[in-house]
């Protein structure tokens, strides 16, 4: 090799071919006799000399397959194969020719290097990648490959020997209308027609693959395919009309359970159903939910049912699954997820044979300064708006109530030394009767607080809210939030305080959002500050009256109030007002005695005074801490608008 390297590294000139070599043919798994002649070379230098040819390299000398080739005649350079080949294992081998003088032992010409290609036959089978295969395929599977098997031929590539093809040998079972296809080339697995899970729930296939050689080889592998139940029936109720009687007044969880039928798979989202009220339930006084357990439909009374109203109503529930229903058209999967079934319940609004509740049960309320005579105290009603009330329980005569509404007004102070306080505690027990024969009687609670008890009670968010001026009908949305004591206490119910005219006129609650609330103007109202009292109760009983600050203002930039030191609207003769008024009197009988005695004093001296202009002190009342005044130097008048009355 490394003369050849030499010479080859010499300018290239043209020489005579010296070296002569016939096909060298040798064929895997030849069983021979060895050693079997396999071709001859020859060198033109043999003229007339002595010559010796040698062989050497990968199948001679070297591995692989030492000692496969040999030169038997080396005078004539005969080469013999010395046993069977596998081409798979060494399909080429490269070996080297030299001649040389048989007596000096001088190479006489540059070596050769012959490539031995061993020709292949078709001794091997396509196999598989895997002798078993397992795939799921989903009972809605529409047409198309869902599996995909692969086999390999170790063969010559790109030969007949080499080139696989597919096919299906056998299907188990073979139901009507159903079968399986495989792509001859690429070995994919094809589905032909619908799956039908209760039919047949899996399936054995059987795939061969075979080459194109002579003789023709092939193996076999097996698909096991399981079918996964799909939605293709519906849940039937098991009761085309239901009928009910409720009492009338009352929640009522659970009245009915609604049974389905489906032929599925139990406990699969096929199966699975999905209950919805799609007619009669308007006014949302109903709810339906699934019980995972039994699949079964809960129609819940969320909200008590009136018998003054339609004494009979009529729901539609439909029931559908949790996924997409499918059914086989022509062979073709067709899937929609609109497709139910419907069932009727007929309800008998029956009058209540239960004594009417009070909400809450135990009304907790902290004694408020406003509490005086004749003022509104709570509104405390029952379930149903015709009930009579009475006070079952008021030792101190400290409150009145309305036989038909229930609003329960001051009869006089609150008294912190009563004897009927147990510790600083007054009870009262308020009852509500029916008009049922014979009538019922429910009973109500109040505890009064006369301590305070702040850390337990709701309240406003921002208790002083400034508005850019707005029209009637636009909501203000008032937000409260829980006590200390109490982290989680909403939602919230809310009341407007109607205590007088004005506000009834000017202010409305809207929609409740359970931790706020919309407040609404029942008409456009100039600039200036207003008082709404609002009561907000939370779900344990605890009830608070707190007035929400709002100042109507201009607004230059359209979000932001204008400041003006001009004393703004109010709304009725709140306790900030009276004392606003106390004070001017205050201040206008002061400045009369000071100025006669300025006079008097005047009239001693001679001396004219100087005019001096009148200063006047703005009392601000602090709702919050009920106890802080503010003074703000303005001009020697006090402006006041009057309350903003109906009408």
């Amino acid at each position: 090799m490394d003369s050849y390297q030499s010479d080859s590294l010499q300018p290239l000139k043209r020489t005579k071919r010296t070296w002569v070599i016939t096909s060298i043919d040798i064929q895997e798994e030849d069983k021979g006799p060895f050693p079997r002649y396999a071709g001859q070379l020859f060198n033109n230098r043999s003229h007339n000399t002595s010559l010796k040819y040698l062989i050497s390299g990968p199948g001679v000398d070297e591995a692989p397959e030492v000692g496969l080739f040999s030169i038997e005649d080396d005078a004539n350079g005969h080469v013999y194969v010395h046993r069977t080949i596998d081409r798979e294992r060494t399909p080429t081998f490269q070996i080297r020719f030299d001649i040389e003088n048989r007596k000096s032992g001088e190479l006489l010409d540059r070596p050769i290097f012959f490539k031995i290609k061993v020709k292949d036959i078709n001794d091997n089978a396509p196999e598989f990648s895997m002798e078993e295969y397992g795939t799921t395929v989903r009972e809605n599977h529409s047409k198309g490959k869902f599996i995909q098997v692969t086999a390999l031929d170790k063969d010559e590539v790109g030969t007949v020997n080499s080139q696989v093809s597919y096919s299906i040998s056998m299907q188990m079972p073979s139901p009507d209308g159903l079968t399986f296809h495989i792509d001859p080339t690429t070995g994919s697995v094809f589905l032909s027609g619908c799956l039908d899970y209760k039919t047949a729930s899996s399936f054995n296939l059987l795939i061969k693959a075979s080459d194109h050689g002579s003789p023709q080889l092939s193996s076999t592998a097996t698909v096991a395919v399981a079918v996964e139940d799909a939605n293709n029936h519906l849940p039937v109720f098991t009761s085309d009309n239901y009928h009910l009687q409720i009492s009338a007044g009352e929640e009522h969880p659970a009245v009915l359970r609604l049974q389905v039928e489906d032929k599925d798979s139990p406990n699969t989202p096929a199966w699975r159903a999905k209950y919805k009220i799609v007619k009669g339930n308007e006014e949302e006084q109903f709810t339906m939910e699934t019980d995972p357990a039994t699949n079964e439909g809960i129609l819940n009374v969320i909200k008590p049912l009136s018998y003054e109203g339609d004494p009979k109503m009529r729901l539609v529930i439909s029931a559908a699954n949790e996924e997409p229903f499918f059914w086989c058209k022509n062979g073709t999967v067709m899937i929609s997820d609109l497709e139910s079934t419907n069932t009727t319940v007929s309800i008998e609004v029956l009058q209540s044979q239960r004594a009417p509740r009070f909400h809450p049960p135990i009304l907790i309320v902290q004694k408020e300064d406003s509490m005086k005579p004749g003022r509104i105290f709570r509104k405390y009603p029952a379930t149903y708006p015709d009930d009579v009330y009475e006070l079952a329980n008021d030792p101190d005569g400290w409150l009145r109530v309305d036989e038909n509404s229930g609003v329960l007004t001051v009869a006089k102070e609150f008294d912190q030394e009563s004897s009927f306080l147990n510790n600083s505690v007054y009870t009262i027990i308020v009852h509500a009767t029916d008009h049922g024969k014979p009538p019922q009687t429910g009973t109500g609670t109040i505890l009064l607080y006369l301590s305070d008890i702040d850390d337990h009670m709701p309240s406003l968010v921002a208790p002083a809210l400034d508005v850019c001026d707005k029209t009637e009908g636009t909501p203000l949305v008032i937000e409260a939030k829980s006590a200390l004591a109490h982290s989680h206490s909403g939602p919230f119910t809310f009341e407007l305080a109607e205590d007088s005219e004005d506000v009834k006129c000017n202010w409305t609650l809207g929609r409740n959002f359970g931790q706020s609330v919309e407040l609404l103007m029942l008409r456009s109202l100039p600039q200036g500050s207003y008082l709404v009292p609002i009561i907000i109760q939370d779900r344990q009983g605890f009830s608070r009256r707190q007035n929400q600050h709002i100042r109507l203002c201009f607004c230059a930039d359209g979000h932001t109030c204008k400041y003006s030191p001009v004393l703004p609207a109010g709304v009725g003769l709140g306790s900030g007002a009276i004392v606003i008024i106390l004070m001017a009197f205050l201040l206008l009988l002061v400045s009369s005695i000071m100025l006669c005695r300025c006079y008097w004093s005047g009239a001693k001296s001679k001396a004219i005074a100087p005019p001096q202009e009148g200063e006047q002190t703005l009392i601000t009342y602090n709702e919050e801490s009920r106890s802080a005044f503010s003074e703000v130097s303005v001009t020697a008048y006090i402006h006041t608008t009057p309350p903003v009355l109906c009408g």
